[in-house]
């Protein structure tokens, strides 16, 4: 059910590539709740992802943009705000690889140069992007950015491999680039830390489906599906959250405060 949460609002989701991805049902949802998007992703998933269409269906224009571009960045933005004809309110960083995890690296034999290209991806493309925007004063004063995260970043989750490291700088960024753009702008950033998502991303992590299960059982409420996590990313977009910034925010049916459920036990 729609409440216009966001009506007159202006963002771009990144990372959307399938039915499948948050990102994808975030876009969806921001349109439903009254806000005009522009959807983005690298160049190389638009051969093989549906962004297009939803493009179509949301009358989205789809701008390409490799995150770890500044180049790219910098036309994204200037683009979008020639789109949208002013400045942007949200922007969903949704944007995670990790090469030594396809290839089912383990951990302590990891190829050092993909970790770097994995924290460049995944971490270093969020700051890239704020001080981009900061620097291209793309974002309306009170805005939101959020980027999605992993409770990897705080435990050991042995196969989730440099990601976790990854998550954990990100968090870091959103925290410490909050700082600043709460100062210039009022303009908050957060992570939110979503339960394992049965993704196109999420299910090629080793043992995916095992722990998913594991998780679901020791969540109270069970895991949080995709379409909760974009109602999650709504509020967070919307004013309702204007006090709220540099915060790391668990989405995960309540698993980040577990220390031991009956359920897993049984037989």
């Amino acid at each position: 059910m729609a409440h216009q949460l966001l009506q007159g609002k202006k963002g771009i989701i990144f990372g959307a590539l399938d039915e499948k991805s948050i990102a994808w049902k975030v876009a969806e949802r921001c349109v439903e709740e009254g806000a005009q998007i522009v959807l983005t992703n690298a160049p190389v998933a638009m051969r093989f992802g549906g962004i297009q269409q939803l493009g179509e269906k949301l009358n989205a224009p789809v701008i390409p943009a490799d995150a770890t571009s500044m180049d790219d960045l910098e036309n994204l933005l200037n683009n979008s705000m020639e789109h949208f004809g002013g400045k942007m309110d949200f922007m969903l960083h949704s944007i995670g690889m990790s090469l030594n995890v396809r290839k089912k690296k383990e951990y302590t034999d990891v190829n050092h140069e993909w970790m770097l290209k994995t924290f460049d991806i995944s971490a270093v493309s969020f700051h890239k992007l704020m001080q981009t925007a900061m620097k291209l004063n793309a974002m309306n004063e009170g805005g939101s950015i959020l980027a999605l995260t992993y409770i990897a970043a705080q435990r050991v989750f042995p196969d989730y491999n440099e990601m976790a490291e990854s998550k954990a700088l990100l968090e870091s960024f959103a925290r410490s680039f909050g700082y600043h753009w709460a100062k210039k702008a009022r303009v908050r950033v957060n992570t939110i830390s979503q339960s394992p998502t049965m993704t196109t991303a999420g299910s090629g992590v080793k043992g995916f489906d095992d722990f998913f299960g594991y998780a679901d059982k020791m969540s109270p409420l069970g895991n949080a599906d995709t379409e909760s996590c974009a109602d999650y990313c709504i509020v967070m977009f919307s004013d309702l959250t204007r006090m709220v910034t540099m915060q790391n925010l668990f989405h995960d049916g309540g698993f980040s405060n577990m220390g031991m459920e009956p359920a897993v036990l049984a037989p």
